[in-house]
């Protein structure tokens, strides 16, 4: 099977339409002025996609950079930072987040649309989080988000969806096992070409489920102490129905102290 994010990305835009970037950015902005002590001016974007929010950020002044391991879902990116004039104000770099290197530090680092649980290794996900400390500022502010165990379990499970959008559709089964928290994803994406006709192509890709008191023990464990939880863009506790956490961490350092 092939990559997920090598097919899906010219589509992966349409299929996360619904998503309100602007009042996620707003939400963003609103734990930069609370918790860090100081002006957030240059935030990487971990994980970045096809730079969706690495662009509403950029948009609104800061000094961005993008960073995802898929060529395909980058030059998504680059291309709609080309076509808004955004290009020369953010650096896109082919990177995996668990092994990332910048030129210098930053005041911010997002990490959007549950891409934590993509790194299903806990291992991996720890050498996330160094890096993730290391190339912050002092008090630097990581915030990130997670499917809850309440998405895993309910929505996600061992069902069947189908997704639509424009001249293509796709067949997803999930298969959840609560034991390990692992979910498996098999995808068959169906594209409409210049012909008519429909081109079906089989992807694969898996996550992990995180619970709070494991994220807040890795954070912990790369000197970051976790600050806020929240179930939505503000201060909405984390609830038994609960689809997403959104989380604040605060990297620590000598300077710190």
């Amino acid at each position: 099977m092939k990559d997920l994010y090598a097919v899906l990305a010219p589509f992966y835009d349409s299929f996360n339409g619904e998503l309100d970037y602007g009042s996620w950015a707003d939400f963003l902005e609103e734990n930069f002025r609370r918790y860090y002590d100081g002006k957030v001016a240059s935030v990487l974007d971990l994980g970045c996609g096809t730079g969706r929010m690495t662009l509403e950020l950029a948009k609104r002044g800061y000094d961005m950079t993008g960073i995802d391991s898929s060529p395909q879902m980058l030059s998504v990116a680059r291309d709609a930072a080309e076509k808004a004039g955004l290009d020369r104000q953010i650096l896109f770099l082919q990177q995996d987040m668990c092994e990332f290197e910048l030129y210098g530090t930053v005041e911010a680092i997002v990490c959007c649309l549950d891409t934590v649980n993509h790194v299903t290794d806990r291992a991996a996900l720890s050498r996330c989080f160094h890096w993730v400390h290391n190339y912050l500022v002092p008090g630097g502010l990581f915030l990130f988000d997670v499917n809850s165990p309440y998405k895993f379990r309910e929505v996600y499970g061992d069902r069947a969806y189908l997704l639509e959008a424009e001249n293509v559709f796709c067949a997803w089964q999930n298969l959840y096992r609560p034991r390990s928290g692992i979910c498996d994803f098999y995808l068959s994406l169906f594209s409409r070409g210049e012909d008519g006709r429909y081109d079906r192509t089989d992807v694969y890709r898996r996550e992990r489920l995180y619970t709070l008191a494991a994220l807040r023990r890795l954070l912990r464990e790369n000197r970051m102490e976790l600050l806020a939880v929240t179930s939505g863009y503000g201060d909405f506790p984390p609830a038994p129905e609960s689809e997403r956490y959104y989380l604040t961490a605060r990297a620590i350092k000598e300077e710190n102290i």
